[in-house]
């Protein structure tokens, strides 16, 4: 490669490096962001920012709204309804999904491992369906919650080969209420129960008085780690019953999505 061919590229990278630190800059807790807000968090120099929002908001990855502020665009959306975890998992999972809310009436959950490095890997919530009778909980499509507390992510740990979680367990994690169970030797006992019965169970780890049951698919190739899962109250927590529903989902889904 010619010095000015890997010049021009390395420029091109720099520039789609800037533009994905600002779309990274938003979040669930804060969608809407101002020019000033962005500029603080990329460390951006105000003419640098200025043209990369305009460019983001040429090809829709950005859009204006009111008080001067921006928010993510529907462009990005468009494109990631193109993503396997949209047309492979989701939309063969929606039926499987609300079958599953329709026997139970429970807030149902479908996630992926999100992440490659153990350390930081975290439960992606690709699906979920609830109702007016649901209990509240805090995930939702398209957003993250941690492995070691919730059902989706306790199951998906159980899958994981030694060397992951023995990576894994090198990282510090967060106790979500009194009852998260965070260290190693409690922890890894829990990801062998669930092994030995095909399902893993919360209690009050993320939230106080739910408890979750869920399992995770075999492996689809191309398609990270799955698990789907359910999120009850303490009152109406019938583990035998629950798990089987959801063992059956578990099972039906696969081989939707196997034979895609």
């Amino acid at each position: 490669m010619r010095a000015a061919d890997a010049a021009d590229a390395a420029g091109r990278a720099g520039v789609l490096d800037r533009a994905l630190g600002v779309l990274g800059c938003f979040s669930e807790d804060e969608p809407e962001l101002t020019a000033a807000e962005l500029g603080s968090r990329t460390g951006l120099s105000s003419s640098t920012l200025h043209r990369l929002l305009g460019a983001l908001l040429r090809q829709g990855l950005l859009v204006r709204v009111p008080e001067h502020r921006y928010a993510v665009g529907s462009r990005l959306w468009e494109l990631g309804e193109l993503s396997p975890l949209s047309l492979r998992l989701r939309e063969r999972a929606i039926p499987h999904l609300v079958r599953l809310y329709e026997a139970t009436g429970e807030n149902v959950h479908l996630g992926v491992l999100g992440g490659e490095d153990p350390e930081t890997a975290t439960v992606l919530y690709v699906g979920r369906v609830t109702g007016r009778m649901s209990i509240p909980t805090v995930s939702r499509a398209g957003g993250r919650g941690p492995l070691h507390t919730t059902g989706v992510g306790k199951a998906l740990l159980a899958t994981q080969s030694e060397e992951w979680l023995a990576r894994y367990f090198t990282a510090p994690r967060e106790r979500e209420t009194v009852h998260s169970v965070t260290e190693e030797g409690p922890l890894r006992r829990e990801l062998e129960r669930a092994r030995t019965r095909g399902y893993a169970t919360t209690r009050e780890e993320m939230t106080l008085g739910n408890i979750s049951v869920a399992a995770a698919l075999p492996v689809v190739e191309g398609l990270p780690p799955i698990a789907v899962g359910l999120v009850v109250t303490l009152e109406r927590a019938d583990e035998r019953r629950l798990s089987a529903l959801v063992l059956q989902t578990a099972r039906e889904l696969f081989h939707e999505v196997r034979d895609a």
